[in-house]
């Protein structure tokens, strides 16, 4: 076979050029809307997040000249669209307090799992890296925050007296349409957790269908399976190191269901607070927030949290 030659190489060359010269007058601008309410943290936890996170997570990115350079700014571009859609600090109070402080949870979660910021991210600006110092400073400010001690579902639920009328209580439902059922406790537990972060401690269960399935390895999960998750606050060690579970909080329910949660990665999102089993939520967008979480700490599980899968 007979090789290329040099005219051939030299029109290679120039067909790449003119490809490469393309792409960048078609490059995107990277564009940073105003701040409308950019997040209050002490100073040394601000510090941290603004050099590892505002190029992404925020409306004040700071792009270097190599990220406006094609191909990079596309994927850049995009990164960014994502990463703000998730939370932007410089949006901050567009959030309800409790959402706030889950995201902050989540995001040092992600930091201690070596997920975040992006591995690609790092390699570009590796003045991005989270250093083990500054976790520890981070697990410390979360730590402090109101929801991490809040112990709002502990109360006394009184007997009624024999002339009281007793009413069925109805069944909660979530407002994507999935109902509490308590059938779960008769279900094998998959995992025990325990996280830092909301001091509580878990118990994951899951049905027939879920269980046979991480008996197979098979990833992604079938249409059936189904995943509770019950969260308890902490008791204060004994004397004997025990730690037991205190009160209440939420039971999370994940059902999949391909078609029918298509927009949620085929996953039907629910939770429900406290002893009257409140559905989370004030509009049906919770379950996108929900889906986000798991999107950025699990999609290599089919988005399922505290499952063996290997």
């Amino acid at each position: 076979m007979k090789k290329p030659g040099l005219k051939f190489y030299k029109s290679a060359a120039v067909v790449l050029t003119l490809i490469f010269v393309g792409m960048q007058i078609s490059s995107p601008d990277i564009e940073n809307p105003p701040v409308t309410s950019e997040i209050v943290a002490p100073a040394d936890v601000k510090q941290i997040l603004e050099r590892a996170c505002y190029d992404c997570h925020s409306n004040e990115a700071k792009v270097e000249w190599f990220d406006k350079i094609a191909p990079a700014s596309f994927l850049i571009k995009r990164d960014i669209e994502e990463a703000r859609s998730r939370f932007n600090f410089s949006e901050w109070d567009k959030n309800p307090a409790g959402v706030q402080e889950l995201l902050l949870w989540e995001m040092v979660n992600a930091i201690e799992q070596g997920k975040m910021p992006l591995k690609r991210y790092q390699l570009a600006h590796p003045g991005g890296k989270v250093s083990e110092s500054e976790l520890a400073v981070l697990k410390k400010y979360v730590n402090t925050l109101p929801g991490r001690h809040k112990v709002d579902t502990a109360r006394i639920v009184a007997q009624p007296s024999s002339s009281q009328k007793v009413s069925t209580p109805k069944t909660p439902v979530s407002l994507n349409g999935i109902p509490y059922s308590a059938d779960y406790k008769n279900w094998k537990i998959i995992s025990v957790t325990d996280k830092f972060d909301g001091g509580s401690m878990r118990i994951v269960y899951g049905n027939d269908i879920m269980v046979k399935a991480i008996g197979k390895r098979q990833l992604p999960f079938p249409d059936g399976a189904r995943i509770v998750k019950v969260v308890w606050g902490k008791q204060a060690e004994d004397k004997e190191g025990n730690v037991l579970p205190g009160n209440f909080q939420n039971a999370q329910f994940m059902i999949k269901d391909s078609k029918k949660y298509s927009t949620t990665e085929g996953w039907g999102f629910a939770k429900f607070d406290g002893l009257d089993l409140k559905p989370a939520g004030k509009t049906i967008l919770f379950e996108q927030t929900c889906a986000n979480c798991h999107r950025l700490l699990a999609p290599e599980n089919d988005f399922v949290f505290n499952v063996p899968t290997k």
